[in-house]
């Protein structure tokens, strides 16, 4: 997912936290997954720790991984999902 997607769906979530306090706070939560990711990576690489940089590289897949989640669920119509409207700029990839 680019930075862009992340953040569409993030402002949507923001436009919409009165009503959906919940489904803000975790992908408020899969957004700090994804940046620990991030910043962990190089410290672990310099710290040679093989298993931090596998976590870290699991990581960087969680946004993906929970939109991909949410729509599967939605798509069951297990779990409504309102920003899915959002998807078609999620699921092609960036030029």
């Amino acid at each position: 997912m680019t930075l862009m997607q992340l953040s569409a769906i993030h402002h949507w979530l923001l436009d919409h936290k009165d009503a959906r306090p919940l489904e803000f706070h975790t992908w408020d939560g899969v957004l700090t997954v994804w940046l620990m990711g991030w910043l962990g990576a190089p410290a672990e690489l310099l710290l040679d720790e093989p298993w931090g940089v596998v976590a870290c590289a699991l990581a960087l897949l969680v946004p993906r991984s929970y939109v991909g989640l949410r729509a599967r669920l939605h798509r069951r119509g297990t779990l409504r999902c309102d920003w899915l409207h959002l998807r078609g700029s999620v699921d092609t990839p960036a030029a």
